[in-house]
């Protein structure tokens, strides 16, 4: 009796640790891109924080504007968000076909697409009421100073 009640015992905590393993996300940024409106492009960037430009990521609640060549589709958006968080989106709105006005602006904590005036926040990448998220990219820090951002 003992060993039957053990057996079942067993088998049901291997399937609930199987559930948990297959059910983790281990990168929330490796994930289908399902946005008719934004291409995957891959890219690659560096970004020194003892430079002026980039500099302001030193702080928490800081975003910055990278639009170096190749760097995203209508450039990066870096946000610190707090306790050596690092967050990267793509500039472009992404609930609008490309067009003139979609590169987004950053107004305190928040993206601002200039084609609908909807404000995304730099904490989850939402806006409230859009379908789309921001286009996450990954970040990883290299040292004290230094950044990769990359797709």
């Amino acid at each position: 009796m003992i060993f039957i009640i053990h057996y079942h015992m067993v088998r049901y905590f291997s399937f609930l640790l199987l559930i948990i393993i297959t059910s983790c996300d281990r990168d929330r940024n490796n994930t289908v891109n399902n946005n008719p409106y934004l291409p995957n492009y891959s890219f690659d960037i560096m970004l020194n924080m003892n430079l002026p430009q980039y500099n302001p990521l030193v702080y928490p609640s800081n975003a910055v504007y990278v639009n170096t060549a190749g760097a995203g589709i209508r450039g990066v958006i870096v946000f610190n968000a707090g306790s050596g968080n690092y967050l990267a989106y793509d500039a472009a709105c992404p609930n609008q076909a490309l067009a003139d006005c979609s590169t987004m602006t950053i107004t305190g904590v928040n993206a601002v697409c200039a084609c609908d005036n909807a404000s995304y926040s730099l904490f989850t990448g939402l806006a409230a009421g859009k379908q789309y998220p921001m286009k996450a990219y990954r970040v990883q820090m290299i040292d004290a100073t230094t950044l990769r951002v990359y797709n």
